[in-house]
């Protein structure tokens, strides 16, 4: 399974709409992600055998997404990533609340 796939099928159950990178739909509330960078994860006899993905989710609303976030972690984490670092933003020229989580995990 790809990298995307397991980012969208663990978000599926949250209840937004989930986007690669982007989202284009009309919802408020939303997430998108994207994988900003990877590497050998585990290497046996000269071949790569696991890659660690650095993972980025946003979660974008005009609310509270307090809940929304905690979803998502536990979500991702389930599936054997770990937070590295999150960040709350705020998009003046939208009025949008931006939460930045960044996950990485080897498959």
């Amino acid at each position: 399974m790809s990298i995307n796939a397991i980012i969208i099928n663990s978000l599926k159950d949250i209840g937004v709409p989930v986007g690669f990178q982007n989202y284009s739909g009309s919802q408020k509330t939303y997430i998108s992600f994207f994988e900003y960078n990877q590497k050998s994860g585990l290497n046996a006899d000269d071949e790569e055998q696991r890659t660690t993905h650095f993972i980025q989710i946003d979660v974008w609303s005009n609310t509270d997404y307090t809940e929304i976030v905690s979803q998502v972690k536990q979500a991702i984490k389930s599936n054997g990533f770990t937070r590295t670092s999150e960040a709350d933003l705020y998009e003046k020229e939208t009025g949008i609340f931006h939460k930045v989580i960044r996950f990485k995990g080897e498959i």
